[in-house]
């Protein structure tokens, strides 16, 4: 029996995650040729597999937590919150995908293995403790998204959506490179928690910040508002989640965002907490340019897909209302929305993917005309995800909003949550527009509901009852984020 160093073990349960989901993705590419045409959703089955048995490591990590690899990465309750997050968010979209990809017949088993490894790029971002580890996380999830929004090789909107997101993302991954160099030429270190020791003493002997430093962390900003699609860097991202195969909307308007709002948490939060006063304006004023830009560009949207994308815009910008507030309950509240947004960002998209049929020609507002008749429990389902976003109470986005908005009153930001509040009353017109067309106007005479596949019903079952439980007995996820904020403060 091999005998592994007491170290060497712990770095592997701290690194647990993203080994199972990495090894379960190899496991589909080799076994991919093997199966005919007529088994590749076997592979979807394996692959949900994987990010269950994925959960179970996030479970090995909490018990050893500490820092993995020379300070690499961090297996802290923060990484672990973040872990759960966006894992989750990878096993929904992929019961989401099986029936879809039959539907445009493109089920192939290096679709689910690239989204494995771009959660298993997700999980290091959410616990990098040094800024070029981050890099290859947001590498590895970047390069995986950029395939998966192109997968409709037939469509042209999808061939669009991969080459911009590729094209930008590009770009938006040398200011994040840029900005590390600086860092890196301010400090002396791209540990994260070192950055801060560096930047404290910088302070004291000078009085503030060097301007290297000022730089590396804006340009950073740039790099990873690009990744969370926050203004003014969301210019790509109604063209790239409209284009995408819909289940991979699911995914990038969920997990990439969320594992890149831990990273801007760690490095702002721990590497540049003393330097607040300088980025709490950048983000204040992303989040009204966010805010306004999301909810007002999809009023006028007629495709329920290209309205969801602009919405993604908004929930970013009450996100960084959170983020703003620059305190502990701000970064549980960052934590909370995360956790509510995925729920129901992914179970909206899924149901769009679902009732778009063949090639996605169903999209209109027009399309879902009498659904509430036609297809109760689905328009039920869509209704709960809707009003969700739109933060009506008994809802994980109500309180996600709510907690985000007390998190700033209390760092007293009135003027950004009175914004955020009136962008909110704004952001219902469009939501209420798709539930009146449900269970108000006539049914379209040539549609035809077609059967939802079991996978589909899992995942909207789970979606819809995580939207309720975080609305109605958020406390025990509260506390959790909670407990997850006090270990990123610590550090």
């Amino acid at each position: 029996m091999i005998q592994f160093p007491a170290e060497q073990l712990a770095n592997l349960h701290r690194l647990a995650p993203e080994l199972v989901l990495c090894f379960f993705g190899i496991l589909i590419m080799v076994a991919d040729p093997f199966l005919g045409p007529a088994k590749q959703r076997i592979l979807g089955w394996l692959a949900f597999v994987g990010t269950l048995v994925a959960l179970g490591a996030v479970r090995l990590m909490a018990l050893d937590q500490g820092m993995a690899y020379n300070n690499l990465i961090s297996a802290d309750a923060f990484s672990i919150f973040m872990h759960v997050v966006v894992i989750g968010s990878a096993a929904l979209a992929i019961l989401g995908s099986m029936q879809y990809l039959e539907q445009e017949g493109i089920q192939r088993g290096e679709y689910y293995a690239l989204v494995l490894f771009a959660s298993a790029g997700m999980g290091i971002l959410a616990g990098a403790n040094e800024l070029v580890t981050a890099f290859i996380g947001l590498e590895m999830s970047s390069i995986s998204t950029y395939i998966l929004a192109g997968f409709r090789r037939r469509a042209v909107k999808s061939n669009e959506a991969g080459l911009k997101y590729f094209i930008l993302g590009s770009f938006a991954t040398a200011f994040f490179l840029y900005g590390i160099a600086m860092v890196y030429g301010s400090t002396g270190t791209t540990r994260i928690d070192l950055v801060r020791d560096a930047l404290e003493k910088l302070i004291t002997a000078q009085g503030r910040l060097d301007s290297l430093s000022i730089v590396g962390l804006a340009l950073i900003f740039v790099g990873l508002g690009f990744k969370v699609v926050a203004a003014p860097f969301q210019i790509y991202g109604p063209d790239v989640y409209e284009g995408a195969p819909t289940p991979v909307t699911a995914l990038l308007a969920s997990g990439p965002k969320a594992a890149t709002f831990a990273l801007m948490l760690r490095i702002f939060y721990v590497g540049f907490g003393t330097a607040d006063g300088l980025w709490f304006w950048a983000i204040a004023i992303s989040a009204v340019l966010t805010l306004c830009i999301g909810n007002f560009a999809a009023l006028v949207q007629t495709n329920v897909k290209r309205m969801l994308a602009y919405s993604s815009i908004a929930h970013a910008g009450y996100i960084l209302v959170a983020f703003a507030a620059g305190t502990v309950y701000g970064v549980a509240a960052v934590l909370f929305y995360l956790a509510a947004y995925v729920l129901m960002k992914v179970g909206a998209f899924l149901v769009i993917a679902h009732l778009g049929q063949r090639d996605e020609q169903r999209l209109k507002i027009t399309d879902y005309a009498g659904l509430g008749t036609k297809q109760p429990v689905l328009a039920a389902c869509f209704t709960l995800f809707l009003f969700s976003l739109l933060g009506l109470p008994a809802t994980g986005g109500f309180l996600g909003k709510f907690f985000a908005f007390q998190a700033a009153l209390d760092s007293r930001i009135v003027w950004l949550v009175v914004i955020a509040a009136i962008n909110s009353v704004i952001g219902a017109y469009y939501y209420l527009r798709v539930i009146i067309a449900m269970y108000f106007w006539e049914p379209s005479k040539d549609y035809t509901p077609s059967k939802v596949a079991p996978a589909v019903v899992l995942a909207l079952t789970i979606a819809a009852i995580g939207t309720l439980y975080l609305g109605i007995l958020p406390s025990h996820v509260l506390d959790y984020a909670k407990a997850a904020a006090d270990s990123l403060t610590l550090h």
